[in-house]
């Protein structure tokens, strides 16, 4: 049977696979294999590990205890689901268990959910960013020195993928929608009527935002899309502009804006 935490990690490992090229078959790639294993890994890994830590943070060490306060992928991913998604793009992982009646350093239960759910999405933007400054550093660096190779190619088509996925995972888990870890987010302003008539339903709102997710990819993609740009503006142009004015300085050729 399909749980509330098994939907939700469904939904994650969807995100982060939007960003990830479906293989081909008729000609496989072992780098792009590599590169789409590697960052499923690293960011599901950071995303659950946040959740862990915060949770630990407001007292609850029962993730810590299971062993899940740890980047190491083998203690989050579910070797089922990891293979899934080298085939199909969706998949799951397994779900961080959080105990909410021993956050005994929240302000409250729900002010304890509030920051560990935040906890994933904000790693994947603090792990997004810091791709997409290793992206330009490196960008530059080739640009100044004349460096070329299959090594180097290989290395950006791995920042920039960090990044697109991390950005996209962040941004998808953010929506208010159940069982994602936005609708906890934003529930926090919510009365707690309102707050626990729609937890009382999260299994059927999940299992018909699954539907959603499935069928109509095209929509869904369309508005994270729009939801994107903010962030894009937030974190990729100010990091590209100051590469930009860099590169400028040096005489090198000035990177697009984005890509």
């Amino acid at each position: 049977m399909v749980t509330v935490v098994h939907m939700m990690y469904y939904l994650k490992a969807y995100a982060v696979t939007l960003a990830l090229p479906l293989l081909n078959f008729g000609k496989i790639d072992i780098v792009e294999i590599l590169i789409l294993v590697f960052v499923l890994a690293l960011s599901l890994s950071l995303h659950e590990f946040a959740h862990a830590y915060a949770a630990l943070k407001m007292g609850d060490d029962t993730a810590a205890m299971a062993g899940r306060l740890t980047l190491n992928p083998l203690r989050h991913l579910d070797p089922i689901g990891s293979l899934v998604f080298l085939f199909a793009r969706i998949g799951w992982a397994k779900p961080v268990p959080i105990n909410p009646l021993r956050f005994t350093k929240a302000k409250s239960i729900k002010s304890g959910i509030f920051w560990v759910s935040l906890a994933g999405p904000l790693s994947n933007l603090l792990l997004g960013t810091i791709s997409w400054f290793l992206f330009c550093a490196l960008f530059t660096i080739m640009m100044a020195f004349r460096i070329a190779g299959p090594i180097v190619e290989v290395i950006m088509r791995l920042f920039l993928t960090l990044f697109q996925a991390n950005m996209l995972l962040a941004v998808f888990n953010l929506l208010p929608v159940p069982p994602l870890d936005g609708f906890k987010v934003f529930g926090v302003v919510l009365p707690d009527k309102w707050y626990d008539k729609l937890l009382q339903y999260e299994r059927f709102i999940g299992i018909a935002f699954l539907f959603i997710v499935f069928f109509s990819r095209g929509v869904l993609t369309t508005v994270l899309g729009w939801i994107l740009v903010p962030f894009n503006y937030v974190i990729q142009y100010p990091i590209t502009w100051l590469f930009q004015q860099l590169q400028a300085a040096l005489g090198l050729p000035v990177m697009p804006m984005f890509l």
